[in-house]
């Protein structure tokens, strides 16, 4: 099963096209069985669930959003205002990838989602007294008194021979916290459990009553290997929500920074991952081309790693002549580099004996999960809003979709090669037909509260913005999510019956981010 629809929307979700790419709506409902029976409709017409977020007063809600072919919907379920305790009805007895949001909804704000059987805390660890966005912004949150004296009520395998395995959230390298619980017999893996939330840094707090702009630099920083695809998602909400397109030229740019950031975080996985096989010259060759990559960006660009470059009402850069001519020779360069390493890869016999086979993610646990992104496909899900919904210049200079169907490490590494060779062949059309462009134009007023989506294909996957204003452009709240909360669920069911050496393996083919997981 790849996840197509298997019969149209419900009527009366109607979604306008926009020349930034996919068609996005939000849907007021006005009762608990209203939205729950949406919900029902838009799981059971294909649609992919994506996440699920809320606000407090004034205004509380839920929100929840769904994928589909025809565009992104956005269910929007008001809570009684003054009503405390405050419920909403659970999405997980039928969409099992809600279960963590709700969880992040009830530590954060403290309504209670009514048949969620799984009450274990998630973002919080019960270290808050109070949910925390239950009080007025800036205000300190009063620590739990209890806090530190129970555990985490892990799921336990229990028979002969079974052990259990604690990694983390403090890991060997240099990277962000997470703590992974395995139940093991051997070297085999029975289960594989996470706990995350330590990065937690209430990201959507910091962005109410702030302006425009300064959210935009938040936004670039949620996770930073993603910060393209977060600032770009983050303008096209502020946009839709003040009823403002960019230029032609404005989405150029922005489709080209996106594709470099996508580049090059395939090629710095690439290189991890094989050296994470016992294949050293990968992370060595690999390590230059991303090198020299973040250098020209740099050069052209002003900075290595693209942040602030993309702002709400268009970008922060141009190119002229001699910049593109160079851009286009480092385009044919690394075309031929790529190719090359990528036979290497599929000649070494003891590199392909570690991919394939390791790490299965079932296409149909894949469904059921709805998942998207590198791993997705790599697990026959044909779902990239480049090919599905990439709006202009997608549309103009359209990419191939990568798609496979092993689901194992082999397949992740095959996709990341696809997708580097057809970033590379849209980035080469992009900048031999680059639209006359201004760099940014003034953003309209709104004088009245106005809401936004946004929506783009990162390198991990879909990244998600929401936007609500107040007048005069100042936020009134936002919430911005990185894929890996719909990923981190699905590297859980890969890891069981592989070796626990076959972990680091794994879990770099998936290489999702803490950061965008823990707002």
């Amino acid at each position: 099963m790849d996840g197509r629809i298997t019969r149209r929307p419900p009527p009366g979700l109607c979604l306008i096209p926009r020349e930034d790419g996919i068609p996005r709506a939000l849907f007021p409902q006005k009762t608990a069985e209203g939205y729950l029976e949406q919900a029902r409709i838009l799981e059971s017409s294909g649609g992919r669930f994506l996440g699920l977020w809320a606000t407090g007063d004034p205004g509380p809600q839920i929100l929840a959003a769904f994928l589909l072919r025809e565009g992104l919907f956005v269910l929007v379920l008001p809570l009684p205002e003054g009503e405390i305790p405050r419920s909403f009805p659970s999405l997980s007895p039928f969409i099992p990838a809600a279960n963590r949001f709700e969880r992040t909804v009830r530590d954060l704000f403290g309504y209670t989602p009514e048949g969620l059987e799984d009450l274990r805390p998630w973002i919080g660890h019960d270290l808050w007294a109070v949910p925390p966005l239950t009080l007025p912004p800036g205000s300190p949150v009063p620590e739990n008194p209890e806090a530190g004296r129970s555990d985490y009520p892990f799921v336990r395998v229990t028979g002969p021979g079974v052990h259990e395995i604690p990694v983390g959230p403090v890991h060997a390298g240099i990277i962000e916290p997470g703590h992974f619980r395995f139940q093991v017999v051997g070297e085999k893996v029975l289960r594989l459990e996470e706990l995350l939330g330590y990065t937690h840094k209430g990201v959507d707090s910091l962005f109410r009553n702030r302006g425009i702009s300064w959210g935009a630099r938040l936004a670039a920083r949620i996770s930073g290997d993603s910060t393209v695809a977060f600032s770009i998602a983050y303008a096209q909400g502020v946009e839709q929500a003040l009823d403002f397109s960019p230029s032609a030229g404005v989405r150029s740019l922005r489709a080209l920074l996106l594709e470099r950031e996508r580049i090059a975080n395939h090629m710095g996985d690439l290189g991890a991952i094989g050296n994470d096989a016992g294949l050293a010259f990968a992370l060595s060759q690999f390590g230059l081309l991303r090198e020299n990559l973040l250098r020209n960006n740099r050069q052209h660009f002003g900075i290595r790693l693209l942040f602030d470059l993309v702002i709400p009402g268009g970008v922060r850069t141009s190119l002229e002549d001699e910049a593109i001519l160079d851009l286009l020779e480092e385009n044919r360069r690394l075309t031929e580099e790529i190719l090359e390493l990528q036979k290497i890869f599929d000649d070494h016999g003891g590199l392909q004996d570690r991919f394939q086979n390791t790490g299965v993610l079932l296409p149909e646990v894949a469904h059921r999960l709805g998942l998207g992104g590198v791993v997705g496909r790599a697990s026959a899900q044909a779902w990239d809003l480049r090919a599905d919904h990439g709006g202009d210049p997608y549309r103009r200079f359209p990419p191939a979709l990568a798609l496979a169907h092993t689901g194992d490490v082999a397949a992740r590494v095959r996709i990341r090669f696809l997708e580097i060779q057809e970033s590379l062949s849209f980035s080469r059309a992009l900048l031999e037909h680059l639209p006359e462009h201004s760099i940014a134009e003034s953003l309209p007023d709104n004088s009245g509260p106005s809401e936004g989506l946004g929506i783009v294909e990162g390198s991990r996957g879909e990244v998600l913005a929401w936007v609500r204003l107040a007048p005069h452009g100042i936020i009134e709240a936002a919430h911005l999510q990185d894929p890996s909360a719909l990923l981190w669920p699905a590297l859980e069911m890969a890891v069981p019956g592989n070796l626990v050496a076959d972990f680091p393996l794994i879990n770099k083919s998936f290489n999702l981010s803490y950061s965008g997981n823990d707002l």
